[in-house]
């Protein structure tokens, strides 16, 4: 007899249609939402200031210029020099983070490892707890000596908890305790087991946690602030902070010459140059995400061992 769900009725294929049509409607609109914020920055970025001013933001200014991301050009080697700064210490941060934490991961997944329970208590710690912004630069700047230094924006970002707890959970949910107790069988130790066995099969969980890091290396200005005193050694985001509060020193500022203002289109534009800042902050990131997205999805969905 012939299975009775092998064979849909066309009433049933057509609901179904018409389901996934609506579903697709509502999926569309939900991203439309969610684009249009990005969308006004990008706008405002190219506003006449005094258009915002009066106005407000809008999706159609009366009046376009480019006096806003002029400001934010102006500082043009520094601003290259800030862009390098941020891209080195975002891809050697995340390159170390991963290797560490997937290594810790990997670690206190094994069954048989004694230390696992002390490490993942151990691990749950700085989660919980803070020595503050104090204790944290007496420990780098006068224990350590690395005050000025770019470990200093690579390490205290590199180890987190809850990557840690997605790595673990990916190697036990994921991975195949199978092809390792094969390994073990064939002789192959810890190490050799991990980097040619659980490693290459971690790459979804380590693409979605390495976009992550990456975005918060590429986000992160305080410690630069805290530490950093070098100019050249001042990331990106550090460096965009400074350009506001100098559009602000301008803004309350009554002696400012009118040279300055003159070569600033006769307005110091504080709404438009505040939304250049975050179209240079948030370009390369959503240049970047597309070709990790994939790696989100398949991170969601590779399975167990099959019987």
């Amino acid at each position: 007899m012939a299975d009775k769900n092998a064979v849909q009725t066309p009433s049933k294929k057509k609901k179904k249609g018409l389901s996934q049509y609506i579903l697709g409607f509502f999926l569309l609109l939900y991203t439309l939402f969610c684009g249009l914020p990005i969308l006004l920055v990008f706008i405002s970025a190219f506003t006449d200031e005094m258009s915002i001013v009066q106005n407000g933001y809008s999706f159609f200014p009366k009046k376009w210029s480019t006096n806003g991301i002029s400001a934010v050009l102006k500082y043009g080697s520094k601003l290259i020099t800030s862009y390098g700064v941020t891209i080195f210490i975002t891809v050697v941060g995340t390159l170390f983070g991963l290797f560490v934490m997937s290594m810790f991961a990997y670690a206190i997944s094994r069954p048989g490892f004694k230390m696992a329970r002390f490490l993942s208590i151990y691990l749950l710690i700085p989660m919980l707890f803070s020595g503050g912004i104090l204790s944290s630069y007496l420990v780098y700047a006068s224990l350590y000596g690395l005050k000025d230094s770019f470990l200093l924006l690579i390490l205290p970002l590199s180890v987190s908890t809850m990557n840690v707890i997605i790595l673990r959970t990916y190697i036990v949910n994921s991975v195949p305790l199978e092809l390792m107790e094969a390994a073990k069988i064939d002789g192959a130790g810890d190490y050799r087991t991990f980097f040619q066995i659980t490693l290459p099969l971690m790459k979804p969980v380590l693409a979605a946690v390495g976009f992550m890091m990456a975005t918060a290396y590429w986000n992160e200005w305080q410690n630069a602030l805290i530490f950093i005193t070098t100019d050249s050694k001042k990331p990106l985001q550090l460096l965009l902070v400074n350009i506001q509060k100098s559009i602000e020193f301008l803004l309350n500022n009554n002696n400012v010459p009118a040279s300055v203002r003159a070569a600033m289109g006769g307005t110091i534009p504080q709404q438009s140059a505040t939304m250049a800042t975050v179209v240079v902050v948030i370009g390369p990131i959503m240049v970047a995400y597309p070709f990790f997205q994939k790696y989100f999805v398949k991170g969601l969905t590779v399975g167990s061992v099959k019987g």
